[in-house]
């Protein structure tokens, strides 16, 4: 499982540029608000295009897997919304509720990519590219909701935004317009378009670099201390409960094989680098939000190897 390790290191030391980059006033805090900001609105959106609009996938025979990959995305949500009352009895704000959240249901397709291709080469590749369309757009359209719902609690009740004032927004949200044009590129069969695909390639490309960096600069040490319950029971929630509610759905639904495996590697993912820019320009909590995705991507090393191990 060394090809695991040598995936996230990488990221990790990402991160920890940032960081350094940050602490040492090497670029000013107005440099990282706008490689957020560029991050969020134009890197990741054309890394998304890309991604899903690229993808190879095998039709319906993936269906079975894409429902067990739904369904725990929707069960383990649900179940975090439902526990929102008890975490704010223990003073977890909306806003840093909002970081918890995104920590239990988005995983790291960065990592993903890697590691399905060199545990399983092509065929792992179109499985996790299934795993992508069927997860990531769910998982940013329930976070943006999410977002878009808890981050206005400090508004009076005549003021502050209800579901309806949270859904509708979302789907302006340039995170789910790009899954959408690049769900579209890919079903209407012909893929990405000339000159313009491939100058969203080259524009992604940036996004794993900026937005994991950014994570580095937005760390708050004293704020992860503070909070350090809510920064552990995430990372257990992503990386051991969720690919386990994964497994039984696949069982249940008749999965096994490589696709069995791949869909639990896929949700056993550390949350995306992407949840921390989100939360950043929707008024997240972000310092916790980068504790989380940090103390997941260090995690993932040990608990990565043993989820595919147990899976396989």
């Amino acid at each position: 499982m060394l090809f695991i390790l040598s995936a996230l290191a990488p990221i990790f030391g990402l991160i920890v540029i940032g960081y350094l980059l940050k602490a040492r006033g090497f670029l000013g805090d107005g440099f990282w608000a706008q490689a957020e900001r560029l991050t969020f609105y134009i890197l990741f959106p054309s890394l998304l295009v890309t991604k899903i609009g690229g993808a190879a996938t095998a039709g319906a025979d993936l269906l079975p897997m894409a429902g067990a990959l739904i369904s725990a995305t929707l069960i383990i949500s649900g179940a975090t919304v439902l526990a929102r009352p008890a975490f704010a009895n223990r003073g977890l704000s909306g806003p840093s509720f909002t970081s918890v959240f995104q920590g239990t249901i988005r995983p790291g397709t960065f990592v993903g990519i890697g590691a399905a291709y060199a545990l399983y080469g092509d065929e792992g590749l179109a499985l996790i590219a299934a795993a992508i369309m069927a997860v990531i757009p769910l998982a940013n359209f329930l976070s943006l909701v999410v977002l878009y719902r808890w981050t206005g609690e400090h508004l009076s009740p005549e003021t502050q935004p209800g579901w309806r004032d949270a859904i509708i927004p979302a789907f302006k949200n340039p995170i789910i317009l790009a899954c959408l044009i690049g769900a579209g590129f890919n079903f209407s069969g012909f893929g990405l378009p000339p000159v313009i695909g491939p100058l969203l390639t080259v524009i992604g490309n940036a996004a794993l670099p900026m937005g994991l960096m950014a994570v580095g600069a937005g760390l708050d040490f004293e704020t992860v201390r503070v909070a350090r319950g809510f920064v552990a029971g995430t990372s257990i929630v992503k990386l051991i409960l969720t690919p386990a509610v994964t497994y039984a759905l696949c069982l249940g639904l008749g999965v096994s094989g490589t696709p069995l495996t791949v869909a639990v590697l896929f949700m056993a993912l550390p949350v995306a680098g992407a949840s921390y820019v989100m939360s950043r320009q929707l008024g997240g909590d972000g310092p916790l939000m980068a504790g989380i995705i940090t103390a997941s991507t260090i995690a993932a090393g040990i608990t990565l190897p043993v989820v595919v191990l147990l899976a396989g």
